[in-house]
């Protein structure tokens, strides 16, 4: 009798249990909200390989092949111990050697090594978890070019359950799930003492026994930035409302910074009056022609006294339409001292704590992974980390120019209110 032929009587005749842990509520939260790609950055103990597996197996009961990827093969052996013996009720046959496990529903466990960054080509899967994905090496490549075809027959979906490792892809994978623009991802940080089970003591004496940065980034699950990196009390600066409308008597300022394809085109709009980004429009893959339609919408609706926008490249020609439109845009030319000026400025507004932020992630994040290198001429270099992006920070620097200038020609603070009368045309210059 063939294997199949034999699991087919096996499921016909008798019944069979698999126990699975029962999820915790911060595990419940998770599962409530997930969708096609989900990155689970989680803190030390707080149950993300059961849950992984927990949802790994479900699809295999359900007779569809899944995988499990694992950045060593010592982290892939515990896994592999662990899930043969929760499916091994319903278990027809192992193969050791290979980590393939078949099941009476007809469903299939794959477990892969990604230490070869092609392990895993050329299969069909229904779903896959990319166990520790913040330490796999080559992630990028394993992940675009290997992994994720193998979810098209299916129209599967995955899982990144991982402790964080600083600003490196997995980062970036995170960021999806926190960006609007990218409706398929999802993203959650669970620090350590979101699982219930776990004693407050024994957190405390993690705290005490490792250093500041270990904490936050295993117990904490904080990503970390890296010694370059330039912005500091970001959260502290999150206290502003979001506006959707402009206020009466406030003044804005607008600060623009372009892009279309791989890059967000985005837009800071600034309260001059409260000392704070309210407000912050984003968009990608749009043509030219729209984009210069929402600038002019959203400058006839906020009446901004000050647009600037970054000229570089795709720029100049977008900018002098958008003049001829009669939006006074001021360019601005981005250059390493030009770009070095209004990073520092914007830096020294964060050390202040004179200057407010919306709860915006994407920038958020932007702002945390910033990064300062020193150039062999001894200059500072600003720039986001390999891979990822400084859209929303350009933006935001940009328009906090209009802030500094206010304040430099003595236009600040009048009964709360920033009179421009002095500079109200500086736009257009």
């Amino acid at each position: 009798m063939s294997s199949k032929a034999r699991a087919k009587t096996i499921r016909e005749s008798e019944v069979y249990r698999v126990q699975l842990p029962a999820l915790h509520e911060a595990q419940m939260e998770v599962l409530r909200g997930e969708k096609k790609f989900n990155v689970l950055c989680c803190g030390r103990r707080w149950g993300k390989s059961k849950f992984a597996e927990d949802r790994l197996i479900h699809p295999a009961l359900e007779g569809f092949p899944v995988a499990w990827f694992a950045p060593t093969n010592k982290i892939l052996n515990e896994a592999w111990e662990s899930i043969k013996k929760v499916v091994l009720p319903i278990t027809i046959r192992k193969q050791e050697d290979k980590k393939i496990i078949d099941l009476i529903t007809g469903g299939k466990i794959e477990m892969w090594s990604t230490e070869d960054p092609d392990a895993g080509r050329s299969r069909r899967y229904k779903r896959v978890v990319v166990d520790e994905a913040a330490h796999v090496r080559h992630l990028q490549y394993a992940w675009n070019n290997v992994i994720n075809p193998t979810l098209i027959d299916f129209d599967g979906d995955a899982w990144f359950p991982s402790s964080p490792n600083g600003a490196n892809y997995y980062k970036k994978l995170f960021d999806f799930g926190q960006d609007p623009l990218k409706p398929e991802w999802a993203s959650w940080q669970m620090p350590s003492h979101r699982n219930p089970f776990l004693k407050q003591r024994v957190i405390e004496n993690m705290r005490t026994s490792m250093g500041e940065a270990a904490f936050s980034q295993e117990v904490l699950a904080q990503f970390v930035s890296a010694e370059g990196a330039v912005f500091r009390k970001i959260n502290e600066a999150v206290r502003a409302q979001r506006q959707t409308d402009p206020l009466p008597d406030h003044q804005y300022a607008f600060g623009i910074d372009w892009g279309r394809r791989k890059d967000a085109t985005v837009i800071a709009i600034i309260d001059l009056t409260l000392r704070a980004l309210v407000a912050m429009e984003r968009w990608t893959n749009l043509e030219y022609p729209i984009q210069k339609e929402r600038v002019r919408l959203l400058w006839h609706k906020w009446q901004p006294i000050s647009v600037v926008a970054e000229e570089n490249s795709i720029g100049g020609p977008i900018i002098e339409d958008l003049r001829a439109a009669s939006v006074p845009v001021k360019a601005f030319q981005t250059n390493n001292a030009s770009k070095a000026e209004i990073i520092d400025d914007l830096v020294i507004a964060f050390e202040r704590e004179d200057f407010a932020l919306i709860d915006d992630p994407v920038l958020i994040s932007e702002l945390g992974m910033f990064e300062a290198f020193r150039l062999p001429s001894g200059l500072i270099r600003y720039e986001a980390p390999a891979g990822q992006h400084d859209d929303t920070v350009i933006a935001l620097a940009i328009a906090y120019q209009a802030l500094g200038k206010a304040k430099k020609l003595g236009r600040i603070v009048i009964g709360g209110l920033v009179r421009p009368s002095a500079w109200g045309n500086m736009a257009g210059r």
